[in-house]
């Protein structure tokens, strides 16, 4: 039996899924981070080798999974799909194409992971476009239409954001983080014009932060913020403060959690601000890749721009798998005059695209 094969490389975990021509699935696995900008080459096939590897296992009999299974001996996939993050170029892909072909004896598909969050276009008659929106780890926005030709191609029309945690990733976790400490900061600077006693910054997301960092102070943050990162090799000293052993990076993405804890569950001002704030310019993104519904006579648009009517919105990522967060985006969108078609949340990339495989296989 030939298998289709897709595998979902992200910054947090690797996930990939196997299904059979009649687009069933047999097998899942999970393995660790694979961005391939962060982790390079070798760490990057490496981190595909193990997932691969515990998705053969995981539906195929042990007597049989005794030996390796990568590279097959014989024949195993009919196709692969591979949604690789920090992958942004033809260069990128075309230095990853040869040792993935290597791997499964068969030449992957490889593109941005965000492909794979398009998947669901091929599903549906009454759309044709498709917006895949990340938001998680980290955020990009990318437009696609159904390519031309037999396979799971999909043309990509448009794509922002995507630059990583220093540059960008509106509205993933490191910049809700951010955005949280920067909006608790600045109300602690608009008070200090005010008498001690009349300094009222009360919120509950500040608390949640303060305590997740051990400190008492808003302005202890900064040096939270800007400890540098642990040094490889060096031992740590057990009496630190825990920050101090996780990279700024990290220390900041982790109070995403704190701030949608703060949000939806206490109704906090403050948290509230920051993911009008976050999700305002993850909005932003969207609609680069968006015309309005309306052509007014004698407005020129961008060619490869869509219209929200004709476009399913597909989401993906931790963030916006949570419902109230996606439920933001939405009405910002809807309040600029954009309604999706249709909306959906991908839960599960590996497995939409290899079900996307193995039905392009039967067109």
């Amino acid at each position: 039996m030939s298998y289709y094969l897709c595998v979902d490389c992200g910054g947090s975990k690797t996930a990939a899924a196997i299904a059979d021509s009649a687009g069933n699935i047999l097998g899942r696995g999970q393995g660790g981070p694979s961005n391939f900008a962060y982790l390079g080459l070798p760490n990057f096939i490496q981190a595909v080798t193990d997932t691969v590897n515990a998705t053969l296992r995981s539906f195929i009999p042990q007597a049989e999974a005794k030996d390796p299974l990568l590279p097959p001996a014989a024949p195993l996939f009919a196709a692969a799909w591979f949604g690789v993050s920090g992958v942004d170029s033809d260069a990128a892909i075309a230095r990853l194409i040869p040792p993935l072909t290597a791997l499964l004896g068969v030449e992957p598909v490889v593109a941005n992971d965000t492909h794979l969050l398009a998947a669901p276009l091929r599903m549906h008659d009454d759309v044709t476009a498709a917006i895949g929106c990340v938001s998680g780890t980290g955020g990009i926005v990318v437009s696609f239409k159904q390519g031309q030709g037999s396979g799971a191609h999909l043309e990509e029309l448009g794509r922002v954001g995507g630059w990583g945690w220093i540059l960008g990733d509106e509205g993933g976790g490191f910049h809700v983080g951010r955005e949280a400490v920067r909006q608790i900061l600045w109300d602690a600077d608009r008070a200090s014009v005010f008498p001690p006693a009349e300094r009222n910054t009360a919120s509950t997301l500040k608390t949640r932060v303060l305590a997740h960092f051990g400190v008492g102070d808003p302005f202890e943050l900064l040096t939270v913020v800007h400890w540098p990162d642990p040094l490889p090799g060096v031992e740590l000293d057990p009496t630190a403060p825990a920050y101090t052993q996780v990279v700024r990076e990290k220390r900041l993405s982790s109070l995403a959690p704190l701030v949608f804890e703060a949000a939806f569950e206490d109704g906090d001002a403050l948290a509230l601000r920051v993911l009008g704030l976050t999700t305002g310019e993850l909005v932003d993104q969207i609609c680069v890749l968006l015309r309005p519904e309306v052509d007014e006579s004698g407005a020129a648009h961008p060619p490869r721009t869509i219209k929200a009517s004709e476009t399913i919105l597909c989401f993906g990522g931790s963030l916006v798998g949570v419902e109230a967060y996606r439920k933001l985006l939405l009405d910002e969108l809807k309040r600029r005059g954009h309604v999706m078609k249709r909306v959906t949340f991908i839960d599960d990339a590996a497995v939409a695209g290899a079900k996307a495989l193995a039905a392009a296989s039967r067109t």
